[in-house]
């Protein structure tokens, strides 16, 4: 994959589907915001629901008979794990901080996925050093300014910070999988396994599953279509033909569309002190991914 290629914009239905997909994610906090479902359950319910409209494709693709495809197997179930835990910290982010700075923090993941990389030995040009920078002067203004709200808002940017990090994590496993998988096997494994984890999560903690009233359930059902299949199964389905630095880029735009759809529907309003912040963290993360190249490494 040459670097041009990295810069290239998306070109006719990955336009579709990347604006679905920011649409779909952009959804993701302010239902979970509204939902009183427990943080387990939800993600369960919602993982199973994707797994099951993905496995019928999954179904005639068949793609685990050889050996490189069942250690992409594997490789799905582990990125399952990942975003089962990014998913726990996700939703308590939202339900404890505002869904503006929740989601403007979680978009560091490329910035964590950049630096397991450069660990790795690859390497990280200097402009995109000070993206990283930028990224990371701005957390410290949000989380500055959530702390002197409540200890509750700053335990929700801990837990965005955290969620950050693991989806750096299912990414970097994902992509390796999904060298060998269609989208459609990678997202059903994936979801499955992550489903399997939020519910033994909820066994553990003896969270129920069911007898919720039916607003929940259409909040769930929302959830699904919405985050799950219009959100993380577009943008995959275009990592096939469109640079991950540049989808990384585009979701940036979940941020905007998070905090209008919480404004709009929840009537929350970011606290006047972290837009500062979260400016300057779409500035650092943008400029970072921009001008990295350490995908085609």
């Amino acid at each position: 994959m040459n670097n041009s290629h990295h810069t290239k914009l998306p070109e006719g239905r990955d336009i579709a589907l990347l604006s679905l997909g920011i649409i779909g994610i952009g959804s993701s906090g302010p239902i979970i915001a509204e939902s009183t479902m427990p943080v387990p359950t939800l993600i369960f319910w919602r993982n199973l629901g994707g797994a099951l409209t993905m496995l019928p494709f999954a179904l005639l693709k068949r793609e685990w008979q050889t050996k490189a495809q069942r250690e992409a197997v594997k490789l799905s179930t582990i990125a399952g794990v990942f975003l089962a835990f990014h998913f726990i910290g996700f939703f308590i982010a939202m339900r404890l901080t505002s869904v503006a700075a929740g989601t403007a923090i979680t978009s560091l993941q490329p910035i964590f996925t950049a630096l397991y990389l450069r660990f790795k030995g690859h390497e990280i040009p200097r402009q995109a050093w000070t993206g990283m920078l930028i990224a990371f002067l701005s957390v410290l203004l949000i989380t500055g300014v959530d702390i002197q709200i409540s200890f509750r808002s700053f335990l929700g940017d801990l837990a965005a910070l955290i969620c950050a990090a693991l989806a750096a994590g299912y990414v970097l496993v994902g992509s390796k999988a999904q060298r060998v998988l269609a989208t459609s096997t990678y997202t059903t494994f994936c979801y499955a396994t992550c489903a399997l984890t939020t519910f033994i999560t909820a066994l553990i903690f003896k969270v129920k599953l069911f007898n919720f009233p039916a607003r929940q359930w259409w909040l769930l059902l929302a959830l699904i279509l919405g985050a799950q299949v219009l959100g993380h199964t577009m943008f995959n389905l275009t990592l096939k033909r469109v640079s991950p630095a540049v989808v990384s880029l585009i979701v940036f735009f979940e941020v905007p569309v998070a905090a209008i759809f919480a404004l709009i529907w929840l009537g929350q309003n970011p606290p006047a002190g972290i837009v500062p912040g979260i400016i300057g963290l779409l500035i650092g993360c943008g400029l970072f991914v921009y001008k990295s190249n350490v995908s085609s490494k």
